[in-house]
Protein backbone atom coordinates (compact mmCIF):
# COMPACT_ATOMS: atom_id res chain seq x y z
CA UNK A 1 0.00 0.00 0.00
CA UNK A 2 2.81 2.40 0.98
CA UNK A 3 5.04 2.03 -2.18
CA UNK A 4 1.79 3.77 -3.79
CA UNK A 5 0.60 5.81 -0.96
CA UNK A 6 3.78 7.67 -0.05
CA UNK A 7 5.01 8.68 -3.69
CA UNK A 8 1.21 9.73 -3.80
CA UNK A 9 1.91 12.18 -0.84
CA UNK A 10 5.18 13.32 -2.88
CA UNK A 11 3.98 14.57 -5.66
CA UNK A 12 2.51 17.66 -3.74
CA UNK A 13 5.94 18.58 -3.05
CA UNK A 14 7.33 17.74 -6.36
CA UNK A 15 4.54 20.00 -7.92
CA UNK A 16 5.33 23.17 -5.68
CA UNK A 17 9.40 22.74 -6.46
CA UNK A 18 9.52 21.78 -9.80
CA UNK A 19 10.53 24.86 -11.79
CA UNK A 20 7.36 26.09 -13.87
CA UNK A 21 8.19 24.73 -17.65
CA UNK A 22 9.17 21.32 -16.08
CA UNK A 23 5.99 21.53 -13.62
CA UNK A 24 3.13 19.76 -16.05
CA UNK A 25 6.12 16.97 -17.56
CA UNK A 26 7.14 16.27 -14.49
CA UNK A 27 3.57 15.47 -12.50
CA UNK A 28 2.60 14.11 -15.26
CA UNK A 29 5.45 11.36 -15.40
CA UNK A 30 5.53 10.80 -11.67
CA UNK A 31 1.57 10.40 -11.66
CA UNK A 32 1.84 8.05 -14.30
CA UNK A 33 5.05 5.88 -13.15
CA UNK A 34 2.25 5.75 -9.67
CA UNK A 35 -0.59 4.63 -12.03
CA UNK A 36 1.94 1.48 -14.07
CA UNK A 37 3.17 0.70 -10.02
CA UNK A 38 -0.43 0.35 -8.60
CA UNK A 39 -1.38 -2.15 -11.39
CA UNK A 40 0.56 -4.76 -9.31
CA UNK A 41 -2.19 -4.68 -6.87
CA UNK A 42 -4.13 -6.63 -9.25
CA UNK A 43 -1.91 -9.46 -8.44
CA UNK A 44 -3.78 -10.69 -5.46
CA UNK A 45 -2.15 -14.11 -4.57
CA UNK A 46 -3.77 -14.06 -0.69
CA UNK A 47 -6.09 -17.20 0.41
CA UNK A 48 -8.29 -15.22 2.54
CA UNK A 49 -9.24 -11.95 -0.23
CA UNK A 50 -7.35 -9.38 2.04
CA UNK A 51 -3.60 -8.62 1.03
CA UNK A 52 -1.12 -5.67 1.28
CA UNK A 53 -2.33 -5.21 4.98
CA UNK A 54 -0.94 -2.26 6.69
CA UNK A 55 -2.22 -1.03 10.24
CA UNK A 56 -4.92 0.97 8.38
CA UNK A 57 -5.19 -0.36 4.74
CA UNK A 58 -5.51 -3.21 2.82
CA UNK A 59 -6.47 -4.49 -0.76
CA UNK A 60 -9.46 -7.12 -1.93
CA UNK A 61 -10.58 -8.10 -4.59
CA UNK A 62 -13.79 -5.66 -4.82
CA UNK A 63 -11.04 -2.62 -3.40
CA UNK A 64 -8.37 -3.17 -5.82
CA UNK A 65 -9.82 -2.66 -9.20
CA UNK A 66 -11.45 0.90 -7.87
CA UNK A 67 -7.98 1.67 -6.43
CA UNK A 68 -6.27 1.25 -9.94
CA UNK A 69 -8.97 3.16 -11.25
CA UNK A 70 -8.11 6.02 -9.17
CA UNK A 71 -4.42 5.87 -9.38
CA UNK A 72 -4.97 5.75 -13.50
CA UNK A 73 -6.82 8.61 -13.51
CA UNK A 74 -4.70 10.98 -12.01
CA UNK A 75 -2.52 11.24 -14.89
CA UNK A 76 -5.11 11.63 -17.41
CA UNK A 77 -6.75 14.32 -15.72
CA UNK A 78 -3.02 16.18 -15.47
CA UNK A 79 -3.15 15.50 -19.49
CA UNK A 80 -6.50 16.64 -19.71
CA UNK A 81 -5.91 20.01 -17.70
CA UNK A 82 -2.90 21.48 -19.48
CA UNK A 83 -4.81 23.13 -22.20
CA UNK A 84 -7.24 24.95 -20.39
CA UNK A 85 -5.22 26.05 -17.52
CA UNK A 86 -2.58 26.98 -19.32
CA UNK A 87 -3.15 30.94 -19.33
CA UNK A 88 -3.54 30.90 -15.60
CA UNK A 89 -0.60 31.94 -13.28
CA UNK A 90 2.24 29.47 -12.44
CA UNK A 91 0.84 29.58 -8.66
CA UNK A 92 -2.91 28.67 -9.55
CA UNK A 93 -1.80 25.69 -12.33
CA UNK A 94 0.18 24.05 -9.28
CA UNK A 95 -2.35 24.68 -6.65
CA UNK A 96 -4.71 22.98 -9.44
CA UNK A 97 -2.24 20.06 -9.50
CA UNK A 98 -1.94 20.05 -5.74
CA UNK A 99 -5.96 19.65 -5.54
CA UNK A 100 -5.69 16.77 -7.80
CA UNK A 101 -3.40 14.72 -6.12
CA UNK A 102 -5.19 15.17 -3.06
CA UNK A 103 -8.11 13.94 -4.30
CA UNK A 104 -6.18 10.82 -5.10
CA UNK A 105 -4.65 10.52 -2.05
CA UNK A 106 -8.12 10.75 -0.43
CA UNK A 107 -9.63 8.43 -2.38
CA UNK A 108 -6.71 5.73 -1.87
CA UNK A 109 -7.25 6.55 1.96
CA UNK A 110 -11.09 5.52 0.88
CA UNK A 111 -10.71 2.35 -0.86
CA UNK A 112 -8.02 1.04 0.91
CA UNK A 113 -9.25 1.56 4.61
CA UNK A 114 -10.19 -1.51 6.39
CA UNK A 115 -11.95 0.64 9.46
CA UNK A 116 -15.58 2.04 8.37
CA UNK A 117 -15.23 5.18 10.46
CA UNK A 118 -11.95 5.80 8.67
CA UNK A 119 -13.81 5.02 4.75
CA UNK A 120 -16.26 7.98 6.58
CA UNK A 121 -14.03 10.10 6.95
CA UNK A 122 -11.85 10.06 3.44
CA UNK A 123 -15.33 9.56 1.71
CA UNK A 124 -16.29 13.32 3.44
CA UNK A 125 -12.97 14.73 2.82
CA UNK A 126 -13.32 13.99 -1.39
CA UNK A 127 -15.69 17.04 -0.99
CA UNK A 128 -13.15 19.68 -0.66
CA UNK A 129 -11.01 19.73 -2.95
CA UNK A 130 -13.94 18.58 -5.76
CA UNK A 131 -15.77 21.21 -3.85
CA UNK A 132 -12.43 23.84 -4.83
CA UNK A 133 -12.14 22.28 -8.39
CA UNK A 134 -16.05 23.34 -9.61
CA UNK A 135 -15.96 26.17 -7.61
CA UNK A 136 -12.55 27.94 -8.64
CA UNK A 137 -12.16 26.47 -12.28
CA UNK A 138 -15.48 25.61 -13.43
CA UNK A 139 -16.85 27.34 -16.41
CA UNK A 140 -20.05 29.34 -15.97
CA UNK A 141 -21.33 32.01 -13.72
CA UNK A 142 -23.85 28.74 -12.08
CA UNK A 143 -20.72 26.94 -10.69
CA UNK A 144 -21.05 28.88 -7.27
CA UNK A 145 -24.32 26.95 -7.44
CA UNK A 146 -23.40 23.87 -8.32
CA UNK A 147 -20.89 24.00 -5.20
CA UNK A 148 -23.49 24.44 -2.97
CA UNK A 149 -26.05 21.71 -4.56
CA UNK A 150 -22.91 19.54 -4.47
CA UNK A 151 -22.19 20.20 -0.65
CA UNK A 152 -25.60 20.12 0.89
CA UNK A 153 -26.67 17.11 -0.95
CA UNK A 154 -23.84 14.74 0.25
CA UNK A 155 -23.56 16.41 3.72
CA UNK A 156 -27.35 15.88 4.29
CA UNK A 157 -27.03 12.38 2.93
CA UNK A 158 -23.66 11.79 4.91
CA UNK A 159 -24.73 12.75 8.42
CA UNK A 160 -27.03 9.86 9.18
CA UNK A 161 -24.38 7.75 8.20
CA UNK A 162 -21.98 8.71 10.61
CA UNK A 163 -25.21 8.47 13.62
CA UNK A 164 -25.36 4.87 12.30
CA UNK A 165 -21.38 4.30 12.25
CA UNK A 166 -21.35 5.25 16.09
CA UNK A 167 -24.73 2.82 16.99
CA UNK A 168 -23.36 -0.26 14.98
CA UNK A 169 -19.79 0.24 17.08
CA UNK A 170 -21.64 0.74 20.08
CA UNK A 171 -24.10 -2.67 18.99
CA UNK A 172 -20.36 -4.70 17.19
CA UNK A 173 -17.75 -3.71 18.68
CA UNK A 174 -16.32 -2.70 16.01
CA UNK A 175 -15.92 -1.12 12.65
CA UNK A 176 -12.96 -2.98 11.23
CA UNK A 177 -14.17 -4.46 7.82
CA UNK A 178 -11.46 -7.57 8.48
CA UNK A 179 -13.56 -8.78 12.05
CA UNK A 180 -17.26 -7.12 11.40
CA UNK A 181 -18.11 -9.98 8.22
CA UNK A 182 -18.01 -12.40 11.43
CA UNK A 183 -19.96 -10.48 13.71
CA UNK A 184 -22.95 -12.04 15.53
CA UNK A 185 -25.95 -11.18 13.04
CA UNK A 186 -28.25 -8.17 14.26
CA UNK A 187 -31.99 -8.63 15.55
CA UNK A 188 -33.59 -5.93 13.61
CA UNK A 189 -37.01 -5.66 14.47
CA UNK A 190 -38.18 -2.15 15.27
CA UNK A 191 -38.94 0.98 13.50
CA UNK A 192 -36.32 2.62 14.51
CA UNK A 193 -34.21 -0.27 13.16
CA UNK A 194 -35.53 0.16 9.87
CA UNK A 195 -34.52 3.97 10.19
CA UNK A 196 -30.71 2.81 11.10
CA UNK A 197 -31.06 0.68 7.60
CA UNK A 198 -32.08 3.47 6.13
CA UNK A 199 -29.15 5.71 7.57
CA UNK A 200 -26.55 3.55 6.42
CA UNK A 201 -27.37 3.44 2.75
CA UNK A 202 -28.78 7.12 2.38
CA UNK A 203 -25.15 8.50 1.86
CA UNK A 204 -23.97 6.04 -0.29
CA UNK A 205 -27.19 6.66 -2.51
CA UNK A 206 -27.06 10.33 -2.93
CA UNK A 207 -23.49 10.28 -3.68
CA UNK A 208 -24.16 7.38 -6.48
CA UNK A 209 -26.66 8.82 -7.20
CA UNK A 210 -29.93 7.05 -7.14
CA UNK A 211 -32.86 9.47 -9.32
CA UNK A 212 -34.63 11.51 -6.61
CA UNK A 213 -31.26 12.84 -5.45
CA UNK A 214 -29.40 13.21 -8.43
CA UNK A 215 -29.72 16.73 -8.72
CA UNK A 216 -26.41 17.53 -7.96
CA UNK A 217 -24.74 16.17 -10.58
CA UNK A 218 -25.76 17.24 -13.90
CA UNK A 219 -25.48 20.60 -12.21
CA UNK A 220 -21.75 19.69 -10.79
CA UNK A 221 -20.10 17.70 -13.96
CA UNK A 222 -21.76 20.80 -16.61
CA UNK A 223 -19.97 23.75 -14.45
CA UNK A 224 -16.93 21.78 -13.72
CA UNK A 225 -13.66 21.88 -15.57
CA UNK A 226 -12.62 18.79 -17.48
CA UNK A 227 -10.57 17.16 -14.36
CA UNK A 228 -13.32 17.71 -12.18
CA UNK A 229 -16.01 16.20 -14.12
CA UNK A 230 -13.62 12.88 -14.77
CA UNK A 231 -13.04 12.66 -11.25
CA UNK A 232 -16.77 13.09 -10.10
CA UNK A 233 -17.89 11.03 -13.59
CA UNK A 234 -15.24 7.87 -13.10
CA UNK A 235 -14.50 7.68 -8.99
CA UNK A 236 -16.40 9.90 -7.21
CA UNK A 237 -19.54 8.38 -7.64
CA UNK A 238 -18.11 4.68 -7.72
CA UNK A 239 -17.35 6.03 -4.01
CA UNK A 240 -21.25 5.09 -3.65
CA UNK A 241 -21.11 1.80 -4.83
CA UNK A 242 -18.61 0.74 -3.05
CA UNK A 243 -19.66 2.11 0.20
CA UNK A 244 -23.12 0.08 -0.44
CA UNK A 245 -21.63 -3.19 -0.95
CA UNK A 246 -19.16 -2.79 2.37
CA UNK A 247 -22.20 -2.10 4.36
CA UNK A 248 -24.62 -4.80 3.01
CA UNK A 249 -22.76 -7.09 4.83
CA UNK A 250 -24.10 -5.88 8.31
CA UNK A 251 -27.54 -5.07 7.12
CA UNK A 252 -28.17 -8.66 6.21
CA UNK A 253 -31.67 -9.44 6.97
CA UNK A 254 -33.48 -6.70 6.28
CA UNK A 255 -32.24 -5.90 2.99
CA UNK A 256 -34.63 -8.13 1.00
CA UNK A 257 -38.10 -6.30 2.14
CA UNK A 258 -36.59 -2.68 2.62
CA UNK A 259 -34.79 -2.61 -0.89
CA UNK A 260 -37.74 -2.84 -2.71
CA UNK A 261 -38.28 0.72 -3.48
CA UNK A 262 -34.58 1.84 -4.06
CA UNK A 263 -34.57 -0.76 -6.65
CA UNK A 264 -37.54 0.62 -8.47
CA UNK A 265 -36.17 4.17 -7.99
CA UNK A 266 -32.97 2.87 -9.48
CA UNK A 267 -34.96 1.40 -12.61
CA UNK A 268 -36.84 3.95 -13.27
CA UNK A 269 -34.25 6.46 -13.26
CA UNK A 270 -32.91 4.52 -15.50
CA UNK A 271 -35.79 5.17 -17.69
CA UNK A 272 -35.84 8.48 -16.99
CA UNK A 273 -32.52 9.59 -17.10
CA UNK A 274 -32.68 8.22 -20.97
CA UNK A 275 -35.38 10.30 -22.13
CA UNK A 276 -33.81 13.41 -20.55
CA UNK A 277 -30.96 12.64 -22.49
CA UNK A 278 -32.55 12.30 -25.94
CA UNK A 279 -33.72 15.70 -25.56
CA UNK A 280 -30.72 17.46 -24.09
CA UNK A 281 -29.21 20.39 -26.02
CA UNK A 282 -25.88 20.66 -23.48
CA UNK A 283 -23.37 18.05 -24.39
CA UNK A 284 -21.84 17.77 -20.88
CA UNK A 285 -25.23 17.47 -19.31
CA UNK A 286 -26.05 14.69 -21.51
CA UNK A 287 -23.01 12.89 -20.87
CA UNK A 288 -23.95 13.47 -17.12
CA UNK A 289 -27.17 12.59 -17.20
CA UNK A 290 -26.25 9.01 -18.93
CA UNK A 291 -24.09 8.17 -15.57
CA UNK A 292 -27.17 9.01 -13.59
CA UNK A 293 -29.00 6.15 -15.54
CA UNK A 294 -25.59 3.37 -15.24
CA UNK A 295 -25.43 4.02 -11.71
CA UNK A 296 -28.89 3.25 -11.08
CA UNK A 297 -28.10 0.14 -12.77
CA UNK A 298 -25.42 -0.42 -10.34
CA UNK A 299 -27.34 0.60 -7.51
CA UNK A 300 -30.27 -2.31 -8.53
CA UNK A 301 -27.34 -4.79 -8.74
CA UNK A 302 -25.90 -3.85 -5.49
CA UNK A 303 -29.64 -4.06 -3.43
CA UNK A 304 -30.23 -7.59 -4.71
CA UNK A 305 -27.46 -8.90 -2.83
CA UNK A 306 -26.47 -11.72 -5.51
CA UNK A 307 -23.11 -12.63 -6.63
CA UNK A 308 -23.92 -11.93 -9.71
CA UNK A 309 -25.44 -8.51 -9.03
CA UNK A 310 -22.00 -7.49 -6.78
CA UNK A 311 -20.14 -8.75 -9.73
CA UNK A 312 -21.64 -6.88 -12.64
CA UNK A 313 -22.12 -3.86 -10.72
CA UNK A 314 -18.16 -3.67 -9.91
CA UNK A 315 -17.46 -4.40 -13.36
CA UNK A 316 -20.32 -1.69 -14.70
CA UNK A 317 -18.72 0.81 -12.06
CA UNK A 318 -14.81 0.35 -13.43
CA UNK A 319 -16.18 -0.04 -17.23
CA UNK A 320 -18.25 3.23 -16.80
CA UNK A 321 -15.47 5.24 -15.58
CA UNK A 322 -13.27 4.60 -18.25
CA UNK A 323 -16.03 5.40 -20.55
CA UNK A 324 -17.91 8.60 -19.39
CA UNK A 325 -14.54 9.95 -18.05
CA UNK A 326 -13.18 9.51 -21.85
CA UNK A 327 -17.03 11.20 -23.02
CA UNK A 328 -16.11 13.85 -21.16
CA UNK A 329 -12.28 14.34 -22.45
CA UNK A 330 -13.95 14.52 -25.93
CA UNK A 331 -16.20 16.52 -24.98
CA UNK A 332 -13.75 19.14 -23.76
CA UNK A 333 -12.07 18.86 -26.53
CA UNK A 334 -14.59 20.01 -28.69
CA UNK A 335 -15.59 22.69 -25.67
CA UNK A 336 -12.10 23.95 -26.49
CA UNK A 337 -12.56 24.57 -29.80
CA UNK A 338 -16.12 25.80 -30.51
CA UNK A 339 -16.37 27.35 -27.05
CA UNK A 340 -20.05 25.98 -26.32
CA UNK A 341 -21.14 22.76 -25.39
CA UNK A 342 -24.30 23.45 -27.26
CA UNK A 343 -24.60 20.40 -29.90
CA UNK A 344 -26.38 22.64 -32.16
CA UNK A 345 -23.35 24.96 -32.86
CA UNK A 346 -20.57 22.42 -33.22
CA UNK A 347 -21.98 19.77 -35.40
CA UNK A 348 -20.40 18.03 -38.86
CA UNK A 349 -17.12 17.59 -37.05
CA UNK A 350 -15.93 14.49 -38.69
CA UNK A 351 -15.37 16.80 -41.89
CA UNK A 352 -12.68 18.71 -39.69
CA UNK A 353 -11.33 16.57 -37.29
CA UNK A 354 -11.89 12.85 -39.01
CA UNK A 355 -9.27 11.05 -36.49
CA UNK A 356 -11.24 12.37 -33.36
CA UNK A 357 -14.46 10.88 -34.65
CA UNK A 358 -12.99 7.56 -34.48
CA UNK A 359 -12.44 7.81 -30.39
CA UNK A 360 -15.88 9.34 -30.27
CA UNK A 361 -17.43 5.99 -31.91
CA UNK A 362 -15.38 3.59 -29.91
CA UNK A 363 -16.45 6.02 -26.51
CA UNK A 364 -20.29 6.06 -28.03
CA UNK A 365 -20.27 2.07 -28.60
CA UNK A 366 -18.75 1.69 -25.15
CA UNK A 367 -21.23 3.99 -23.62
CA UNK A 368 -24.22 2.08 -25.58
CA UNK A 369 -22.87 -1.48 -24.36
CA UNK A 370 -21.60 -2.81 -27.30
CA UNK A 371 -20.35 -6.40 -27.03
CA UNK A 372 -17.52 -7.85 -25.88
CA UNK A 373 -16.73 -4.67 -23.85
CA UNK A 374 -16.98 -4.72 -19.91
CA UNK A 375 -19.83 -2.29 -20.53
CA UNK A 376 -22.07 -5.09 -21.98
CA UNK A 377 -20.32 -7.59 -19.43
CA UNK A 378 -21.67 -6.09 -16.35
CA UNK A 379 -24.89 -4.91 -17.72
CA UNK A 380 -26.02 -8.40 -18.65
CA UNK A 381 -25.10 -9.82 -15.58
CA UNK A 382 -27.28 -7.02 -13.69
CA UNK A 383 -30.15 -7.59 -15.84
CA UNK A 384 -29.40 -11.28 -15.53
CA UNK A 385 -29.66 -11.34 -11.54
CA UNK A 386 -32.34 -8.48 -11.91
CA UNK A 387 -34.59 -10.72 -13.85
CA UNK A 388 -33.88 -13.66 -11.46
CA UNK A 389 -35.03 -11.58 -8.94
CA UNK A 390 -38.51 -10.59 -10.58
CA UNK A 391 -39.38 -10.95 -14.13
CA UNK A 392 -41.43 -7.64 -14.44
CA UNK A 393 -37.70 -5.61 -14.24
CA UNK A 394 -36.98 -7.13 -17.49
CA UNK A 395 -39.58 -4.54 -18.88
CA UNK A 396 -37.68 -1.37 -17.35
CA UNK A 397 -33.42 -2.78 -17.83
CA UNK A 398 -35.08 -3.76 -21.32
CA UNK A 399 -36.12 -0.17 -22.19
CA UNK A 400 -33.23 1.22 -20.65
CA UNK A 401 -30.84 -0.67 -22.63
CA UNK A 402 -32.61 0.65 -25.71
CA UNK A 403 -33.09 4.10 -24.79
CA UNK A 404 -29.45 4.42 -24.13
CA UNK A 405 -28.46 2.97 -27.42
CA UNK A 406 -30.71 5.63 -28.48
CA UNK A 407 -29.44 9.08 -26.79
CA UNK A 408 -25.49 7.64 -27.61
CA UNK A 409 -26.36 7.31 -31.40
CA UNK A 410 -27.99 10.77 -31.01
CA UNK A 411 -24.87 11.92 -29.23
CA UNK A 412 -22.80 10.95 -31.54
CA UNK A 413 -24.72 11.73 -35.00
CA UNK A 414 -25.41 15.15 -33.57
CA UNK A 415 -22.22 15.66 -33.16
CA UNK A 416 -20.07 14.50 -35.82
CA UNK A 417 -21.68 13.53 -38.89
CA UNK A 418 -23.87 16.36 -41.12
CA UNK A 419 -22.46 19.22 -42.94
CA UNK A 420 -20.18 21.59 -40.79
CA UNK A 421 -21.65 25.18 -39.65
CA UNK A 422 -20.92 27.95 -41.73
CA UNK A 423 -20.03 30.08 -38.26
CA UNK A 424 -16.97 27.45 -37.55
CA UNK A 425 -14.00 28.92 -39.88
CA UNK A 426 -11.03 28.11 -37.56
CA UNK A 427 -10.61 24.93 -35.77
CA UNK A 428 -7.47 23.91 -33.80
CA UNK A 429 -6.27 20.34 -35.18
CA UNK A 430 -6.44 17.51 -32.85
CA UNK A 431 -3.01 17.19 -30.62
CA UNK A 432 -1.01 14.75 -29.88
CA UNK A 433 -1.99 15.15 -26.02
CA UNK A 434 -5.60 14.30 -26.67
CA UNK A 435 -5.05 11.40 -28.75
CA UNK A 436 -2.55 10.16 -25.88
CA UNK A 437 -5.33 10.87 -23.32
CA UNK A 438 -8.02 9.13 -25.64
CA UNK A 439 -6.12 6.01 -25.94
CA UNK A 440 -5.43 5.59 -22.42
CA UNK A 441 -9.14 5.94 -21.73
CA UNK A 442 -10.09 3.14 -24.10
CA UNK A 443 -7.11 1.03 -24.20
CA UNK A 444 -7.79 -0.30 -20.77
CA UNK A 445 -11.13 -0.64 -21.45
CA UNK A 446 -10.42 -3.08 -25.01
CA UNK A 447 -7.99 -5.01 -23.33
CA UNK A 448 -10.19 -5.66 -19.96
CA UNK A 449 -12.14 -8.03 -22.64
CA UNK A 450 -8.90 -10.23 -22.35
CA UNK A 451 -8.69 -10.51 -19.01
CA UNK A 452 -11.85 -9.49 -17.22
CA UNK A 453 -11.30 -11.82 -13.83
CA UNK A 454 -9.19 -9.10 -12.75
CA UNK A 455 -12.23 -6.81 -12.13
CA UNK A 456 -14.58 -9.54 -11.06
CA UNK A 457 -14.92 -8.64 -7.28
CA UNK A 458 -15.38 -11.45 -5.12
CA UNK A 459 -16.74 -13.91 -7.28
CA UNK A 460 -13.83 -15.47 -9.20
Amino acid sequence: MLKIFIPTLMLVPTTWLAPAKWLWPTTLAHSLIIALVSLSWLKNMSEVGWSKLNLYMATDPLSTPLLVLTCWLLPLMILASQNHTAGEPVNRQRTYITLLTSLQIFLILAFGATEIIMFYVMFEATLIPTLMIITRWGNQTERLNAGTYFLFYTLAGSLPLLVALLILQNHAGTLSLLTLQYSSAMHLTTHADKLWWAACLLAFLVKMPLYGVHLWLPKAHVEAPVAGSMVLAAVLLKLGGYGMMRMTIVLEPLTPELSYPFIIFALWGLIMTGLICLRQTDLKSLIAYSSVGHMGLVAGGILIQTPWGFTGALILMVAHGLTSSALFCLANTNYERTHSRTMLLARGLQVALPLMTAWWFIATLANLALPPLPNLMGELMIITSLFNWSHWTLVLTGAGTLITAGYSLYMFVMTQRGPLPAHIIALDPSHTREHLLMALHILPLLLLILKPELIWGWAG
